[in-house]
């Protein structure tokens, strides 16, 4: 059993962009999936980012796309390789750092966050990726080598697009290079249909209610996905894997890489406290001065224990009755008792998402910059959809299983980059345990979950958000321009 690999993620700036562009467009166009994460400027009100009405979430969004700016972005693109065992893919990472040209807002607790995780912001003045926002102005998005037109390209490429709890992104990319958010929720899901015809995919969706985890926020869902995956290996030929290979770089590409180890994870339990809100959210109120464990690893270990006790203490029940004891829907996922799988937080700090970045040494961390609200996913400084109400400042501290006591937010291990490398590695994982290798007319293999195709996750609803063109919806006339443009007719 492999005990760790080492992921090669592209520092892109706008001093190397145009040197990278054609590595770039390659890897999207090639790739079997495209997973995106973005680190965002701030949110704005959070409560409203919550709100029960649907549409008062859009419109709360829309405002803070409008407002607020990308400050990077993360690209994982994923090739299913053909000549290689069932499962194997060539992956490739690129971590962008972008400027927008235009005045925007950066809010206190994003810049804390980000600064905290090792995000430079001298670099993204001196360096960063110049863009405008909203609808074309000028340049045209079609052509020439900016951030607008790689993003065309990977409209034009038509593949699955793969987020983690993916609304707050999806919106942000949409106003920041793509056109102005439309004012209806229905009229953006009609503009998304047909923007991403292959399908839009939340592995926060999927880890929820297909793999049904105890926990669901990136770093929880990563690990643990990494961890069964290693398991599955080791079994033998019983167990269903994936396999990743990554591109060697050499020559002036190699001055561009930064590597990261990925370790698989604690081998065996270790008696700890665990902070039983970062445990559930994958976020802390109290952040790094949290005097409990934030060891995501040790975590799902414990996890994993409590749902073989719950499985035997069935068992005992069942033989004691000699009868069918109906199970318990809330422990299809495992959670402990402790647990609070759909709780609503409300942080006052901002901190949520946290993203286990792998650190360079052997020690895991965590933290994303998405800000989520609900479950801790990151609340995205700018970036994933709100779990739990509060900004992408999520602080991760690791209590590694050695005993030691690690900083709960360790420097430079924060990257939209490699966010997208752990959504794209739940979505591959998911899609090997689904078995669903169907062919098309083509001859080529579909990847893609059907029972998750254009579902994007809503903290706090036991419904998704259906990515589909209603009949009572029309498409957004910015929109119907673009498309014309990337692909060169009239919808």
């Amino acid at each position: 059993m492999t005990s760790s690999f080492v992921v090669p993620v592209i520092d892109v700036h706008n001093g190397n962009f145009k040197e990278l562009w054609p590595a770039m467009v390659v890897a999207i166009k090639t790739s079997s999936f495209v997973a995106v994460d973005t680190e965002l400027s701030g949110l704005g009100n959070r409560t409203s980012l919550l709100a029960a009405s649907i549409e008062d979430r859009y419109k709360a969004i829309c405002h803070a796309a409008r407002s607020r700016s990308i400050l990077s972005l993360g690209i994982a693109s994923y090739k299913k390789l053909s000549n290689k065992a069932a499962d194997t893919y060539l992956v490739q990472v690129y971590n962008l750092t972008l400027l927008c040209s235009e005045e925007y807002i950066i809010e206190p607790q994003s810049v804390q966050f980000l600064v905290q995780h090792g995000f430079d912001f001298n670099k993204q003045y001196a360096e960063g990726i110049p863009y405008h926002k909203g609808n074309n102005k000028g340049v045209s998005d079609n052509q020439g080598v900016h951030i607008r037109a790689l993003f065309t390209e990977l409209l034009r490429a038509r593949k699955p697009l793969v987020l983690h709890n993916g609304l707050i992104d999806i919106a942000f990319l949409y106003q920041n290079f793509y056109a102005h958010l439309p004012d209806r929720l229905a009229t953006f899901t009609a503009d998304l249909s047909d923007m991403f015809p292959a399908g839009i995919f939340d592995t926060k969706y999927v880890t929820e209610f297909d793999l049904r985890f105890s926990a669901s926020y990136l770093e929880y869902a990563y690990k643990k996905c990494k961890l069964d995956n290693s398991r599955n290996e080791a079994s033998g030929g019983t167990g269903r894997h994936v396999h990743l290979e990554f591109c060697q770089y050499a020559g002036a590409m190699s001055r561009y890489v930064d590597y990261r180890i990925c370790p698989i994870g604690a081998p065996h339990l270790v008696q700890a406290d665990i902070c039983q809100s970062f445990s559930a959210f994958g976020w802390c109120s109290k952040g790094t001065k949290c005097p409990l464990s934030h060891d995501t690893d040790l975590i799902i270990l414990q996890d994993d224990q409590s749902k073989d006790d719950k499985r035997k203490k069935r068992k005992r029940q069942k033989k004691k009755k000699r009868g069918e004891v109906e199970e318990d829907s809330s422990n299809l996922g495992g959670a402990p008792q402790n647990k609070m799988p759909h709780l609503e937080l409300k942080p006052e700090d901002g901190h949520e998402g946290v993203t286990a970045e792998c650190l360079e040494s052997a020690n895991l961390i965590d933290s994303n910059s998405n800000t989520q609200l609900n479950e801790g996913e990151k609340m995205k400084t700018g970036s994933e959809e709100i779990e739990s109400c509060e900004d992408n400042t999520e602080s991760t501290n690791t209590e590694m299983i050695t005993g030691k006591s690690e900083n709960k937010a360790e420097s430079g291990t924060h990257r939209a980059g490699f966010d997208a490398f752990m959504t794209g590695y739940i979505f591959a994982y998911s899609c090997t345990l689904a078995k669903k290798e169907e062919v098309d007319a083509s001859g080529e293999e579909q990847i893609w979950l059907p029972t998750s195709f254009n579902k994007i996750y809503l903290s706090g609803k036991t419904a998704p958000l259906n990515i589909v063109k209603s009949t009572f919806s029309k498409s957004s006339k910015a929109h119907l321009q673009k498309m014309e443009m990337v692909w060169g007719k009239k919808q």
